[in-house]
């Protein structure tokens, strides 16, 4: 029988949730608190987490941020369980990897809904040969961004890329993220960006998409272009639009591969990890290249 590990230091609540994940065939095992939920997440490989944001020494935002940069439990279905219903709570265990949040108090059916929808994200995975994915969703603030951005460079030290790669990617999220925010989502904050980590076994990906009617980007009179770098500046002061355009172009060069969907309102961008399985070496870095 599988395991569901529930990290909750209510008794009565862990009580009630090992009830009901017995209902779904699985072994309810119990941690009080944030540190042993970590310990038994690595000893016992759980095929699924239910986590308390509200924990007596470390909160579960913590807990699932750490769970999520750790290889051994990276793919591991987490399903946050809390009381606080805000929304600004749930954007939150989004931000850091949670694949569903679930507020107390909550129904035998709100918790299997919950479950249901972090095991069949496992699934896909296991399915598409994805080595880890995480997806994030957040409101159009460059605050959100940074702190994303943060969290996202954290979890790419757990791959093979190495420090030079990081570095260029981190630059290269930002720049497009905030085009997103600004020139998809025009800066509506309740609009929202949506980035999604996925590691496969040769590659990262990040792809960022906006709430956006699009664009093309092969016309674009305010970015700068290969061609005339520059030209874009006249166009930029005739339209009022602050300095700068040259994200697009600077990100290409960033990354291994740089694409848009048909529509422009998202973009991924693929670095692919070095054959050299010891990347601390003093190898040059690998240029990047842009898209045929």
């Amino acid at each position: 029988m599988d395991t569901a590990l529930i990290v909750e230091d209510d008794h009565d609540q862990a009580q009630m949730a090992a009830q009901l994940v017995r209902l779904r065939d699985l072994n309810p095992v119990l941690a009080d608190s944030g540190e042993s939920g970590l310990r038994l997440a690595r000893e016992l490989h759980p095929s699924l987490i239910l986590l308390d944001l509200m924990l007596p020494d470390i909160d579960g935002f913590d807990v699932c941020k750490r769970l999520r940069g750790d290889r051994e439990t990276m793919l591991t279905p987490v399903v946050m369980l809390t009381a606080l219903a805000d929304s600004i709570h749930r954007r939150r265990g989004f931000w850091v990897g949670a694949n569903a949040y679930v507020t107390k108090p909550y129904t035998p059916d709100d918790l299997f809904q919950a479950i249901a929808a972090a095991q069949a994200w496992r699934i896909r995975l296991e399915q598409s040969r994805v080595h880890g994915e995480i997806l994030v969703e957040l409101n159009s603030e460059t605050a959100f961004l940074q702190e994303v951005n943060d969290f996202l460079a954290n979890l790419c030290q757990t791959t093979p890329l190495a420090p030079e790669q990081i570095n260029r990617l981190r630059q290269a999220v930002m720049e497009l993220g905030m085009n997103a925010i600004e020139w998809g989502n025009r800066h509506r904050a309740e609009d929202l960006v949506r980035i999604v980590y996925r590691i496969h076994a040769d590659r990262l990906e990040i792809v960022i998409r906006d709430e956006g009617i699009g664009f093309d980007p092969t016309d674009l009179p305010h970015a700068a272009s290969p061609d005339d770098p520059i030209a874009h500046l006249d166009v930029r002061e005739k339209l009022g639009i602050r300095e700068g355009g040259f994200g697009v172009l600077i990100s290409r060069g960033m990354v291994d591969e740089l694409r848009y969907n048909d529509v422009g309102n998202e973009v991924t961008m693929v670095m692919r990890f070095r054959a050299d399985p010891n990347p601390g070496t003093d190898e040059p870095p690998r240029k990047g290249r842009s898209p045929e």
